[in-house]
């Protein structure tokens, strides 16, 4: 009978913060195994000292390289691999001889912890049990005296060994954040929470709940200071809003506005310099996250990432923003006045928000011009943009527009084809054409134009095959006149 291999969280430091489940295991085990430095000293051990026991065997799995460099011939991760093949190899013969181990982490086993590869190698051949342990970002939030996240606020833990770019980004997008792995990454990390605009709330928590533990400004902590075991985090906003002193109340003059800004369809490459300078000159960018994460990141800029189907909620927020003073970007893919953004802002202003604020729109490249730059000029003519989703009109209005537009003999360019849910609409719209258009009727198929996955498709109304499209794609339907040759699509521009 093979033993059982246990990865014990010890939780952040404090011998009393580890659960009883993990200091019974710990005094239990026949054998502890702990990771160590070449120096032989182990943190974790340290902290499960008061658990051990006469009797018990020790495995230090002593790492070849933290720090410093390597002459392994695969480098420091191929050091590592090795080291961990062979940590597990050791394991293993205590596992097969009928012994129970224990291995020890600190914090969370599964959290940045160096036992999950130990439980890929093992897990398979012998029982595998992981303790969970209080993480060191519970226990920086406790040590402050401040929450993590309320209500509907997003937390997002990142690893200080991210670009600075990315997690000035990925701060930018959060409400509140634990970045780890802090030591030699600090002034990268630092630099990033500047540039999200979000040093000032930041703050640094050394060595949590030890004896030696440090609490400080993010922005007053000197860089050479910062050892392995440390973290920044930036708590709850809602609740820092709700401890400051409230600013004495005096007649304010709005001065905000909201620029609603057209992004083209996909890359840089495609924004417009008026829509760059914009974007530039904002204090807060509003938008769909996929959106949002498109703009450039500028040190102070506060970004508001929100969902798909929120359009008039994002709407009110940047309105909201703007009424309070602060200059406003909202982001729509393509063109915003084109089944977007603008219109979802100047409804809210009609029913009463933002009052005083300006707002003005700034065109994109259409997501129909992009798609027909890829195969000629297939809207050479006149032609009627209509989007198929029925989620804000009824599916009797579209069709009665789509027969009248068929009859009158214009080109279509067709936003919104299809999605997960809406798999009828394309194929209804297709028969409705058909009434007056021949099969041969060309049609263009572009998805995701500009973008890693595009694929542009020219085919026929006869031939189109509504299960090959969906919300990425844009439709192109000719009229009479239009023509193909040699893959070219183009649509003369007399009768």
């Amino acid at each position: 009978m093979t033993g059982t291999l246990y990865g014990v969280g010890l939780g952040p430091g404090d011998p009393e913060l580890m659960t009883v489940k993990a200091a019974r295991l710990i005094s239990e085990a026949s054998v502890i195994a702990y990771h160590c430095a070449r120096h032989g000293r182990s943190i974790a051990r340290s902290v499960a000292e008061p658990y051990l026991r006469e009797g018990q065997i020790e495995e230090k799995l002593v790492y070849p390289v933290t720090t410093e460099t390597t002459d392994h011939p695969g480098g420091y991760e191929g050091a590592i691999a090795d080291f961990y093949e062979l940590s597990a190899k050791r394991l293993a013969e205590h596992l097969d001889a009928g012994r129970d181990v224990v291995l020890l982490c600190e914090g969370d086993p599964f959290f940045y912890g160096s036992y999950m590869y130990m439980h890929e190698r093992l897990s398979g051949r012998f029982p595998a049990v992981v303790v969970p342990g209080v993480t060191s970002v519970s226990a920086a939030s406790s040590v402050l005296g401040r929450p993590l996240v309320q209500r509907d606020e997003v937390l997002t833990v990142l690893p200080g060994t991210l670009p600075a770019p990315e997690l000035a980004r990925r701060l930018a997008d959060t409400d509140s954040a634990a970045v780890l792995k802090l030591g030699r990454t600090f002034g990268s990390v630092r630099e990033a929470f500047a540039e999200a605009g979000k040093l000032e709330d930041a703050l640094y928590v050394e060595r949590a709940t030890w004896g030696e533990q440090r609490v400080s400004p993010l922005a007053d902590v000197d860089p050479s200071t910062v050892p392995y075991f440390s973290l920044a985090l930036l708590p709850s906003p809602a609740y820092a809003s709700r401890i400051s002193p409230a600013p004495p109340s005096v007649p304010v003059t709005v001065t905000g506005e909201v620029v609603v800004v057209g992004l083209g369809p996909a890359g840089p490459e495609w924004l417009t310099p008026e829509a760059s300078a914009e974007l530039s000159e904002a204090e807060h960018i509003v938008g769909y996250g996929p959106y949002v994460a498109r703009v450039p990141q500028k040190a102070g800029q506060q970004r508001h990432a929100s969902g798909n189907r929120v359009e008039a909620e994002r709407a009110v927020e940047a309105l909201s923003l703007a009424a309070s003073g602060a200059r406003v970007a909202v982001v729509s893919s393509g063109d915003p006045g084109v089944f977007a953004m603008a219109s979802a802002v100047l409804e809210q202003v009609a029913a009463g928000h933002g009052a005083g604020v300006r707002v003005r729109i700034v065109p994109g490249v259409t997501a129909a011009q992009a798609a027909a730059s890829r195969v000629g000029a297939p809207l050479g003519h006149d032609y009627c943009v209509l989007s198929l989703s029925d989620r804000l009109k009824p599916w009797e209005i579209i069709e009665k527009r789509l027969n009248a537009a068929a009859e009158a003999d214009l080109v279509l360019a067709l936003y919104n084809p299809a999605s997960r849910t809406r798999t009828t609409q394309l194929a209804s719209a297709r028969d409705v054409l058909l009434r007056h258009r021949t099969p041969e009727t060309p049609v263009v198929v572009a998805r995701d134009v500009g973008g890693p996955e595009e694929d542009i498709r020219v085919t026929t109304l006869g031939d189109l095959d509504p299960s090959t499209v969906d919300m990425r794609c844009l439709l192109i339907v000719g009229s009479s006149r239009t023509r193909v040759a040699n893959g070219v699509v183009w649509t003369p521009r007399s009768y």
